[in-house]
């Protein structure tokens, strides 16, 4: 009797535990995912620096008029459901993970971590954008593709981020069609780090176009400084 009281009072020590050790697990992890889930998004209602950031880039962009006030009005969600339309994102007015990478910000306040999605990010959006501009054409044709964006970024005519220069509205026929949506390849990859590791085979232009299917007459005026496979660079 002795040996089965000793037993039962174990069995449900245990249980009290395992109970107890239960709870403090959830109670941990509601309290970890609450502010990570106000923090993981921006939307009408929303202030501060960075919905200032936003409205920047997206006045700069076209997509905005007026000033960056740093409060996410009506006006403002307007304006981000163009930019979702315009580049295949869900249009809910909304800046969530997907729509931050494409206007090249970072909602994490992480700076460390922001620092290495930034980086992650470039390479991604590089690489979607040889995929979709040059796939087929030499290797360092794609570095050229890559450079031009890079080399976008570093001039003061245009926007200072690799989202910002890639969606800018009517800069790459990738992101008119929907290219920029397919997966790249490893040659692509390739081609985009190689150009974020600084080479530039088209010694700083800001400009290409294929001379076979562009119509564009200021483009065609441009002075071409060299020619890469199907593409002029100038």
């Amino acid at each position: 009797m002795k040996t089965n009281s000793i037993l039962t009072r174990g069995l449900i020590l245990s249980l009290a535990f395992l109970l107890l050790s239960v709870a403090l697990v959830c109670a941990f992890l509601q309290e970890d995912e609450s502010p990570v889930a106000d923090a993981a998004v921006l939307k009408q209602g929303s202030k501060g620096d960075l919905v200032k950031t936003v409205q920047t880039k997206l006045i700069k962009w076209g997509y905005l008029s007026g000033k960056a006030d740093g409060i996410f009005g009506a006006k403002t969600k307007a304006a981000v459901i163009k930019f979702q339309r315009k580049n295949g994102l869900t249009a809910d007015g909304i800046i969530g993970t997907r729509t931050a990478q494409a206007l090249g910000i970072s909602l994490s306040s992480n700076t460390s971590s922001s620092s290495q999605t930034t980086s992650s990010t470039d390479l991604n959006l590089l690489a979607r954008v040889v995929y979709g501009e040059a796939r087929g054409e030499p290797y360092t044709g794609q570095v050229a593709v890559a450079a031009v964006v890079l080399n976008r970024v570093k001039s003061s005519s245009f926007p200072n981020t690799v989202a910002g220069v890639v969606y800018q509205s009517g800069a790459f026929d990738c992101v008119s069609d929907g290219q920029i949506n397919l997966t790249p390849n490893q040659s692509a990859y390739n081609a985009a780090r190689d150009a974020l590791n600084g080479w530039d085979p088209t010694y700083g232009c800001l400009f290409y176009y294929n001379p076979r299917t562009a119509t564009s007459k200021w483009m065609l005026s441009r002075t071409v400084k060299l020619n890469i496979g199907n593409h002029a660079f100038c």
